[in-house]
């Protein structure tokens, strides 16, 4: 088995924009182009944390927690939750998970929420497994362009 290590990644890289942006192609339909900049801008984000994977030194995966302030209490959502399908079907899901709640557990007190597609069926597993129940609410969508 590889060595795994999970970081959050708090100094720029520039070795991580290629691989985050592989990861982001296998986590969603539409492209992405993860950039510099935008690796940037997260690692400089006062509102989230990016943690990344690594096998063997090498990129496998991430999740991201995103978290803010609001009247009914602080806020924290997992976000791109990916395992590059190489290395899928090891576990390394529920890692990402686990250390994502210790990750928010830091922020507490606070609610801990995140969506996922009703097709991703391991994924939904994995978070029930974790402890996450499924709320009765719709989610929406509103693209605000420049």
């Amino acid at each position: 088995m590889s060595k795994i290590e999970i970081k959050h990644i708090t100094q720029y890289d520039p070795e991580l924009v290629e691989p985050i942006g592989r990861l982001l192609d296998q986590l969603t339909s539409h492209p992405v182009n993860f950039s510099n900049r935008d690796l940037r801008a997260i690692i400089e984000s006062n509102s989230s944390l990016l943690m990344v994977m690594f096998a063997d030194a090498k990129p496998v995966g991430m999740i991201t927690l995103g978290y803010y302030l609001a009247p009914t209490g602080r806020k924290i959502w997992i976000e791109d939750v990916v395992v590059d399908s190489s290395m899928r079907g090891r576990g390394l899901g529920k890692k990402l998970i686990d250390y994502a709640i210790e990750q928010a557990r830091t922020l507490a007190p606070a609610t801990l929420l995140l969506t996922s597609r009703p097709s991703r069926i391991e994924a939904n597993a994995l978070y029930r497994t974790s402890g996450f129940k499924q709320r009765e609410t719709n989610v929406y969508k509103f693209d605000i362009s420049k």
